[in-house]
């Protein structure tokens, strides 16, 4: 079928939206899933994220995520033709490992790319939300609590990298303004999920 990913610094809106799209795709079918946290490996990553690991221990917890999500929960549901939207997805690894391992392997993009490489199940379309950094902590201070991940230099670091992986793969990204409203956005996404889902199906007739 389809797998849909929502990517975005933290604060962009990106929870928000995912939210609001299980209830109005909920005559879909659509399976909504998330990484890290659709697995037991999940809360090991959540754990690392807390005790600040280093950095290449926490991208293995996240990428040993990522496998147990797919073979739990993606591979099973498209094999049942379901679409699938998971919050996060290999595009947040490339784009915040990217950052934290700068200065400790040479080409961080190129070894995290070469990890997936042969297992991963590539995403046929992203919705990525681009907002001003200052702007998104601005929202995350508003909700209280912090990770190591949600500071201005490196979500600057991470935003830029999320625009490149779009400019190299344009035709999967779908790049969002994350002022939108609540309401515009929410509504903007679900009229292109349902598009593709209708696309997705119509290929899949012939």
């Amino acid at each position: 079928m389809v797998l849909i990913t929502l990517e975005g610094i933290d604060g962009c809106g990106k929870s928000t939206l995912f939210t609001s799209l299980q209830n109005s795709l909920s005559d879909t079918g659509t399976v909504f899933t998330r990484e890290p946290g659709a697995t037991w490996i999940g809360a090991q990553v959540r754990r690392a994220i807390a005790e600040e690991v280093d950095p290449i221990t926490e991208a293995l917890l996240f990428t040993a995520d990522h496998a147990a999500h797919i073979e739990s929960v993606i591979r099973p549901s498209l094999a049942r033709g379901v679409p699938v939207i998971s919050d996060r997805y290999t595009d947040s690894r490339y784009a915040y490992q990217w950052a934290t391992l700068e200065g400790i392997l040479p080409d961080p993009l190129a070894w995290l790319r070469m990890v997936h490489d042969g297992w991963t199940i590539p995403p046929d379309h992203t919705i990525l939300i681009v907002l001003p950094v200052e702007v998104a902590l601005s929202r995350k201070k508003e909700i209280g609590g912090k990770e190591h991940f949600e500071e201005s230099s490196l979500l600057e670091k991470v935003q830029e990298h999320y625009l490149h992986l779009a400019t190299e793969d344009p035709s999967r990204f779908l790049v969002v303004d994350g002022e939108l409203g609540k309401e515009e956005m929410a509504s903007l996404a679900e009229r292109v999920i349902r598009d593709w889902c209708e696309s997705s199906r119509s290929r899949r007739r012939r």
